[in-house]
């Protein structure tokens, strides 16, 4: 398998309320809720970069289309990093996340690898990691 993922897809409770966190609260560039014409097709994109997206899409349809049994959240199944140029940075994304309606659940600070860290929850408990890694280069 070659590495090609292009949408990571989080199940959300509220699709409008998960619209706004990630669209007016993040900042993340998005066309809007789409696909509502479908059953179980209501959907939003958010653009990353290189052609990654970032979508929210109700739990219940997403188990639906899946074949999945709906189960409860859990925050601790994965973490969604997202890198930065620079301790400021990691300050001032987790501040505009916080003003946003997300839940810090670590504030920031210096790492044991040398690094600089924060995370919180967005509205539907999906954890975040905002972190300067002093070894990696950004492309921006």
């Amino acid at each position: 398998m070659k590495p090609r993922i292009s949408v990571l897809t989080l199940g959300v409770d509220d699709l409008e309320r998960s619209l706004k966190f990630y669209r007016d609260g993040l900042g993340l560039p998005t066309e809007g809720i789409v696909g509502t014409e479908f059953e179980h097709g209501a959907v939003a994109f958010f653009d990353l970069q290189s052609g990654v997206k970032l979508a929210i899409w109700n739990r219940r349809d997403l188990s639906h289309e899946a074949k999945v049994p709906l189960t409860l959240p859990s925050s601790t199944e994965m973490t969604i990093g997202h890198n930065v140029g620079s301790k400021e940075d990691v300050d001032q994304i987790m501040e505009q996340a916080k003003k946003a309606g997300a839940k810090i659940t670590d504030p920031a600070h210096d790492t044991f690898w040398g690094g600089y860290s924060g995370h919180f929850l967005d509205p539907d408990g999906h954890l975040w990691e905002i972190v300067w890694n002093p070894a990696w280069e950004l492309d921006d």
